[in-house]
């Protein structure tokens, strides 16, 4: 297939792009950062320049989706705290918006889009604990931050478009999204659970966030289907259940937690989409 991918130039977009060329499809990178015409290695192994556009403006978008079978958009402003958080939100909101839009005039096959595990409730805390563990797709809608609102807001507008236009638009809720040169720091968190408790204990390699983005392009899905994406295991060197035990002794555990599994739920992502994380950060420390 030609898959437009937005967002290229980011770590999630530019593993997205590597994995769709290894996988035999032709990919239009697409981004508003980056210089006019890139032509960098990775740019050059798509035989074409990074195409500049900007996609809160909706001709913008359109020329960008002409001509593409799917698209796999990961342009976003990427967390809480970048911008204020009108401008987080209204960015975010129109981005989004353009993409489905557009994919939908242009008749295009596919979409596959990162929305947040913030959508589920994050950032969590000893304060502020989730309804029940392990967390899945149902823990849903539950925004603490106009971040996390505009994913619930994309979510909602994809379900919609989705039903007019009859175009599967599949929503990623990606973990935190980590590269091999993150796992060196991850002894650093170990002693204290709170550390990285905001988002429990959770995370993804990048190359598994393009693992999902290539199936959720070809799984057998209909409507706006939304999946957990996250790792097998959690960053800690501690069982996830002692460690949910410690921070959230009243906190209902709906099945056993074994050994260092995730307390993020991929059930739904396995069994519809076919997808098994790769890659841990205990195969590389």
């Amino acid at each position: 297939m030609k898959i437009a991918v937005t967002g290229a130039s980011g770590k999630a977009g530019r593993a997205v792009l590597q994995d769709l060329l290894a996988h035999g499809h032709e990919v239009r990178a697409v981004d508003v950062a980056g210089a006019p015409g890139d032509r960098g290695e990775l740019w050059e192994q798509l035989g074409t320049p990074l195409l500049r556009a900007d996609l809160t403006d909706f001709g913008d978008t359109v020329d960008a989706l002409t001509g593409v079978d799917g698209v796999v958009h990961l342009a976003a402003i990427p967390a809480p705290g970048y911008f204020t958080d009108a401008r987080t939100l209204n960015t975010n909101n129109a981005m989004n918006g353009n993409v489905f839009l557009a994919a939908a005039k242009l008749g295009v096959g596919r979409v596959v889009w990162a929305s947040s595990e913030t959508a589920l409730g994050f950032p969590f805390g000893p304060d502020a604990p989730p309804r029940y563990l392990p967390v899945d797709e149902d823990h849903y809608p539950y925004p603490l931050s106009t971040y996390a609102l505009s994913k619930v807001v994309g979510e909602t507008m994809a379900e919609h478009i989705s039903a007019w236009s009859g175009i599967p638009i599949v929503s990623l809720r990606l973990s935190n999204i980590h590269v091999a040169a993150d796992y060196p720091k991850l002894p650093g968190f170990w002693g204290d659970p709170l550390t990285r408790v905001f988002d429990l204990w959770g995370y993804i390699d990048e190359r598994d966030v393009a693992q999902a983005c290539r199936r959720g392009l070809l799984a057998d899905v209909t409507g706006a289907p939304s999946y957990v994406i996250a790792a097998n295991d959690t960053l800690m060197d501690r069982p996830t259940a002692e460690l949910a035990a410690e921070v959230f002794p009243g906190v209902p555990v709906r099945r056993p937690l074994e050994g260092y599994e995730g307390a993020l739920d991929i059930t739904r992502a396995r069994a519809e989409l076919g997808f098994e994380p790769e890659y841990s950060w205990r195969d590389m420390l």
